[in-house]
């Protein structure tokens, strides 16, 4: 019969780590007598990151003797004291190849249930220091797991551990661990995974876009199980690389805005690409190194030509090369287009909603639907300073005006029209448009009669994209069907990293590397590789770019990122190589000059 060994607690705490602070609670250490487990917790115990670990379906964590007997011989050390893994209980048995997600336990006066294998964290490595510990858990089959409790009670060292009940679909722990971490998933076993109705949110969350293959996995200990929702990896380029296109023409929108129309050089054909989807521009722009940018096709998909529309802004120095200096008949380096903010088809309303210079992807979207022979009902909302700044107003409204179920709303957020001195052609032109005075409100898009069952894609800026998700959410849109675009960098994810103020990203300090060279393409950064940073990761991190991971060892794909162009070794190799066209940075070096959509 099982055991209960240790009762293990500790409060999170401030820890020093790379540089860094971290706020944890994987130190833990044996108490003496009993303790009381609640709902959320064994009391004394705290977890310092509670989107990743702890809450109702995490309370505790366990890990088993057999395990520790391992790792003391796999790694060499005999210095591993009960608590060491972060684990509120240290138990004699329950080993994960043979406990399932949904057994139940009674121990001394309380009940448990299986929810999830332990999530993959650097903590673990950081506590043990071993920084690969969370790769050797997956790889190893070991991860230790988590229960809920089902009956709130007092617990001790030396409490017999006593099966209550069988999870439904006996899929073990282990089993569930691999699942989700290591590749040759067994379709069979994905779908009993789904059907197990104590198995974590996040974690089933995981296994539906697995199941589905329409997205890439998500880092299960969010409790939306997702990491990035705003950018997803981009899917396979229609050219490797970087390709010269020749300017076909440039030609201005508005004051602020123009059109950079691209073509072959030799007269081939353009691959197709699908509305939303964006080309990154390689430009060498005085005597620095080439700067990279993406900007939205703002064209119809599948034309001989892409256009990309751009804003000049006042100390943009790519956006002023465009604007002031690039010509037809000039030579630019493209990358294929890429990304899956893209218009997904159906029969189901659509909502397209953009500010700005934001109206690019969607207004790819726009001719998209006004192409198809059947097209559904369309919401068009877009938000502008003024008629003289709203751009492509008279393309979407032409449009628009092909569908037969179209709805259009402008705003001007100017408090009056400009004083423009309009042609007699272009004067009445204003008096197509209907035009709410300011921003878009909850009472305004509700009388838009916004359908609830509709896609909604967004585009503009990010404080614009988060106000009108949520009030999209408002009106009833489900939101795993309002879609974003960003294209500056995205939100950091840290877990557990104490936050800093802000710094504008910049070239990594110390002498610089003679490696090849490594750009940053949202971030604007550009800089030779040095061999002083463990991986892509850590030099983002030297330049205080925004950076996104979780287990920094190959794992839990966090640190996905789409890869431009160049080539790449991994310093690590992950369980699982992330699809054609991205690279995990946490664990991986360039081998030739390399751009990414970091």
């Amino acid at each position: 019969m099982a055991t209960l060994l240790s009762v293990n607690v500790g409060m999170p705490k401030d820890v020093s780590w790379q540089g860094r602070t971290v706020h944890t609670g994987a130190w833990k250490s044996p108490v003496a007598g009993p303790r009381m487990v609640r709902r959320l917790n064994v009391d004394g115990d705290g977890q310092g990151d509670l989107a990743g670990h702890g809450g109702e379906i995490r309370a505790v964590l366990v890990y088993q003797l057999q395990s520790y007997r391992y790792w003391r011989e796999h790694l060499g050390r005999d210095d591993l004291a009960f608590g060491a893994f972060g684990e509120n209980f240290t138990v004699d048995g329950l080993p994960d190849d043979e406990v399932c997600i949904g057994d139940r336990y009674r121990i001394g006066g309380a009940e448990f249930e299986v929810t999830q294998p332990r999530v993959t964290c650097y903590r673990v490595g950081m506590r043990l220091g071993e920084p690969a510990m969370a790769s050797l858990l997956v790889a190893h089959h070991r991860p230790g797991f988590y229960l809920r409790v089902i009956t709130e009670g007092q617990v001790r060292a030396g409490d017999e551990i006593t099966l209550t009940r069988r999870g439904p679909e006996g899929l073990s722990v282990a089993d569930t661990d691999a699942l989700l971490y290591l590749p040759g998933r067994d379709p069979a076993k994905l779908r009993r995974a789904l059907a197990i109705p104590a198995l974590s949110p996040g974690w089933q969350q995981s296994f539906r876009e697995l199941a589905a293959a329409r997205q890439p996995r998500r880092e299960p200990g969010r409790p939306d199980g997702g990491g990035s929702d705003d950018r997803q990896p981009g899917e396979v380029p229609g050219w490797p690389g970087f390709r010269t296109l020749r300017v076909a023409r440039v030609a201005p929108e508005t004051p602020t805005v123009s059109s950079v129309y691209l073509r072959t050089t030799d007269g081939t054909p353009l691959p197709a690409a699908r509305a939303g989807q964006y080309l990154s521009i390689r430009l060498a722009v005085g005597d620095a190194n080439p700067t990279v940018r993406s900007y939205s096709l703002s064209a119809a998909p599948g034309s001989d030509t892409y256009r990309i529309s751009v804003k000049h802004e006042a100390h943009g120095k790519v956006s002023t090369y465009i604007h002031d200096t690039l010509h037809p008949g000039d030579l630019v380096d493209i990358a294929s287009p890429r990304g899956t903010f893209v218009l997904e088809e159906g029969t189901r309303p659509v909502v397209l909603v953009s500010a700005g210079i934001g109206v690019t992807p969607v207004l790819a979207m726009l001719h998209r639907l006004a192409a198809l022979p059947a097209p559904p009902p369309v919401w068009w909302i877009h938000v502008a300073r003024d008629r003289v700044h709203h751009v492509f107003a008279d393309e979407a409204h032409a449009l628009l005006a092909r569908l037969p179920d179209a709805h259009e709303h402008i705003y001007y957020t100017a408090e009056a029209a400009p004083h423009v001195h309009a042609t007699a052609e272009a004067a009445p032109r204003h008096d197509r448009y209907r035009v709410t005075r300011g921003r878009p409100t909850a009472s305004s898009l509700a009388a838009t009669g916004l359908p609830p069952d509709a896609d909604a894609y967004l585009c503009g800026p990010a404080s614009f994209m988060d106000d009108l998700a949520a009030r999209l959410r408002e009106a009833g849109l489900r939101p795993d069907r309002i879609r974003t675009e960003r294209f500056s960098a995205l939100p950091a994810l840290t877990p557990g990293v104490r936050a800093a103020a802000a710094v504008r990203p910049h070239g990594p300090p110390g002498p610089p590397g003679t490696g090849p060279l490594v750009t940053f393409a949202r971030s604007g950064i550009t800089t030779p590789w040095s061999p002083a940073h463990p991986s892509l990761l850590d030099l983002a991190e030297a330049c205080d770019i925004p950076t996104r991971w979780s287990c920094r060892t190959g794992v839990c794909h966090t640190c996905v990122t789409p890869l431009l162009s160049g080539a790449i070794t991994y310093t690590t190799p992950p369980l699982e190589l992330p699809e054609t066209g991205t690279v995990l940075v946490c664990c991986s070096k360039p081998t030739t000059e390399t751009v990414l959509d970091l």
